[in-house]
């Protein structure tokens, strides 16, 4: 962003020979550099969530753009206006309003009279659009005028710089300054779809995004050299492939109408070949529009709640992400609606590979752990470790794909400064603590809640909370807590850990035996309780011969080990089995199979105040579950809902066992009451709270006029027409526009 900066300062005194010289040598690395990406992307062809199609069943659309830069571009509006009519076209001008041109009535009646499209191109075409919130502020205002003045419904920053965030103060109707694919443009970072998508806001409002698709003329034939149009052939052909939307963006400053082209020029029949081409090859295929209309039929045909959009979105997590319900179920949700998610994570036995790519999520994998830190100077180091490998890497990917937002996931809390540089460049920062770092760490290691080592966590959570800009929390009363010492309260949110139905939805039992079985899917950590559950499995096996106690899961260091000499003292070798961690998508098959879901968690630890996601997906499979009576879960569950036992008895834990396992009733009701509270306590209710957190850090804030929906808003269907009148009706001053 600096060095953009810097350029767009020193342009105007550098020679044309050298600004075309650089761009050209650069330009010759990165073609060799993003040859798999451009100029097609195969992941920007994938078809959006939601997608109703294009309008008469026409395959793909096909949407023609022109940037008027300077004076030379002014004067040859008209004869390209009549070069596109005689083939039966019609496009859009975009124009700068204050540059060394003006427009004027005349030619904007005569687009208008003849069918043509106009935009606006900036206030100004200087690079500086978005240098500081101030100078934005005053340029937005001027922009809102030009927009009513000219009757026009879009906008297009000059430069192809974009802050999707800080446009919804425009009031149009659409943006057309993103790209599918463009690593020769300032600012590269592409948004990797040849679709249409929503810019959401608050409250149901926000705007069209058009990005362009086939490759901008100037780069193609002046930077590039290229002699022929074979590239916009072949993107096109892909385009029409996967039904997108070809959207051209040209200059007719550098169009040569007559004689031989300048330097700095192309044949303008390079761009009726274009046009020549796709009347031929896809002849009543295509839908011809302007951009104004493609935002109105995206608005028109797709309810809000199944609008695509594009947010970039980077999870950060000291975790396997094939494990972890938390983290999985947030960058699945985003992913489903189309934004793109880079997740940052361990590697895990279970991993496949480092990177993996899929459904717009990619996980990357940058160390290697293994569960077995008995020292807390172990475990220090590897989170450390962790850090300082996440710094690096999320420094590179946010340099190649600007995220909006950057959530992060503790532990430890200090991971929150691995994102300093996406921070520093505009991202908004999310702590999501799921656990809390200092007592969780007095618990595994001293026993104790004070000394050095938990003052210095304790340290690390508050500036860790300062330092982002909303915290989650997961659970209401560490919520509490983290508000008294750490978190203000107006930046906190609590997101239990709710089950994912479209992961935990209900499985069909396969397991045909005559064996009772009893479950446990968690780390082995000591405040979970295991070693109790074993001495009550003891007792209750001897009035439920075939029962059986499976354990899944790891993270215990040695405490795996000290489990199962337990479970060989007690004589429960064959009864007692300890398995590894599964992926999550195999947890519900194996609790599905289970008869009994057991959380022996201690009350006089950690695991007091820490909610268990296990029982929510016990009773998601309609398993009935025995929990000991913690603060935590007796402040969400019933007697109800789950069957408690005090804490830390294993005699009471096996004699609760026994009653589910002998009262047909109890278990009856455990089973119905646990699935409907399932079903009402489920992600699906819960993820739109947390889609609209996203959108609002996403969204710049500035002390404007009302933003109104563009689309569809209660009281029935207002245009983006409706809309814009009702915007415009209120007097635009430079002054009324201020950051917050």
């Amino acid at each position: 962003m600096l060095l953009n900066q810097l350029y767009y300062y020193l342009k105007p005194m550098l020679p044309w020979h050298l600004r075309i010289g650089l761009r050209r040598w650069r330009a010759t690395r990165l073609r060799k550099k993003y040859a798999d990406v451009w100029p097609i992307d195969p992941k920007a062809g994938a078809t959006p969530p939601g997608w109703r199609g294009w309008p008469q069943a026409k395959k793909f659309a096909f949407v023609l753009t022109h940037d008027v830069e300077g004076r030379q571009g002014k004067l040859r509006v008209e004869p390209l206006m009549e070069l596109e009519r005689r083939h039966g076209f019609r496009s859009s001008f975009n124009f700068v309003a204050e540059g060394e041109y003006r427009l004027d009535a005349a030619t904007r009646q005569k687009l208008h009279a003849q069918g043509f499209e106009v935009g606006v191109h900036g206030v100004t075409h200087d690079g500086k659009l978005y240098n500081r919130r101030q100078l934005f502020a005053a340029r937005s205002a001027s922009i809102r005028k030009y927009l009513q003045a000219w009757g026009a419904s879009g906008f297009r920053s000059p430069l192809m710089q974009h802050r999707l965030s800080w446009l919804h103060t425009l009031g149009a109707d659409y943006d057309a300054s993103t790209f599918d694919t463009d690593p020769f443009e300032p600012e590269p970072d592409g948004v990797r779809t040849v679709f249409p998508f929503w810019v959401p806001a608050f409250e149901a409002q926000g705007y069209v995004e058009l990005p362009y698709t086939l490759a901008q003329d100037f780069t193609l034939f002046v930077v590039l050299r290229e002699k022929n149009i074979d590239i916009w052939k072949r993107k096109l052909d892909w385009i029409a492939d996967h039904g997108g939307m070809a959207l051209l963006n040209t200059h007719p400053d550098y169009m040569c109408f007559t004689g031989r082209p300048a330097r700095h020029e192309y044949p303008v029949s390079f761009y009726e070949e274009l046009l020549l081409y796709i009347r031929e090859r896809y002849p009543g295929c295509y839908w011809a529009a302007q951009p104004g209309e493609v935002a109105r039929y995206y608005c028109e045909s797709t309810p809000q709640e199944m609008r695509n959009t594009r947010r970039k979105v980077c999870m950060l997590a000291y975790t396997f992400y094939e494990a972890d319900n938390r983290v999985r179920r947030y960058a699945e949700t985003l992913a489903a609606r189309g934004d793109l998610v880079d997740v940052v994570a361990l590697r895990g036995e279970h991993a496949s590979a480092c990177v993996d790519e899929n459904n717009n999520i990619s996980i990357y994998r940058i160390q290697n752990r293994e569960c077995n830190e008995s020292s807390k100077w172990t475990y220090a180091w590897r989170q450390m470790l962790f850090l300082w490998r996440a710094t690096q890497f999320i420094t590179h990917l946010h340099k190649r794909n600007r995220y909006d937002v950057v959530h992060i996931h503790n532990m430890p809390d200090a991971l929150t400064f691995a994102a300093w540089y996406p921070k520093l460049a505009g991202a908004k920062l999310i702590l999501d603590i799921h656990d809390l770092m200092p007592e969780l760490f007095a618990s595994k290691f001293t026993g104790r809640t004070t000394g050095v080592y938990v003052a210095v966590l304790k340290s690390c959570e508050k500036a860790a909370a300062r330092f982002v800009d909303h915290v989650i929390v997961s659970n209401h009363l560490w919520s509490d807590k983290l508000v008294t010492r750490s978190v203000d309260k107006s930046k906190c949110s609590v997101f239990l850990n709710h089950v994912d139905s479209g992961i935990f939805y209900p499985r069909a039992r396969t397991r045909q035996d005559n064996k009772f079985l009893i479950l446990f899917p968690g780390s082995l950590q000591w405040h979970q309780g295991l070693d109790i559950a074993i001495e009550a499995f003891s007792q209750f096996r001897k009035l439920v011969p075939n029962a059986e106690f499976h354990i899944y899961g790891g993270g215990g260091g040695d405490q795996a080990t000290q489990l199962a000499k337990l479970a060989a003292a007690l004589g429960l070798n064959e009864s007692v089995r300890f398995h590894s961690g599964v992926p999550l998508d195999k947890v519900p098959d194996l609790i599905a199979n289970a008869d009994l879901g057991v959380v022996p968690k201690r009350a006089d630890s950690f695991g007091n105040e820490a909610y268990s996601t296990k029982i929510m997906e016990f009773m998601s499979q309609g398993v009935p579950v025995v929990a000991s009576r913690t603060k935590i879960d007796n402040f969400y569950f019933g007697e109800d809902v789950v069957h408690f036992f005090e804490s830390g008895n294993s005699r009471a834990m096996a004699h609760a066992m026994l009653e589910v396992a002998q009262d047909a009733n109890l278990r009856a009701r455990l089973e119905r009451n646990g699935r409907r509270y399932a079903e009402r306590n489920n992600w699906t209710h819960k993820k739109q709270e947390y889609l609209d957190l996203v959108d609002m850090l996403s969204t710049q804030q500035f002390e404007v006029m009302p933003v109104y929906d563009n689309c569809n808003q209660q009281g029935g269907n207002r245009g983006p027409a409706a809309v814009r009148n009702r915007v415009n009706s209120v007097p635009v001053e430079l002054d009324q526009y201020r950051p917050l």
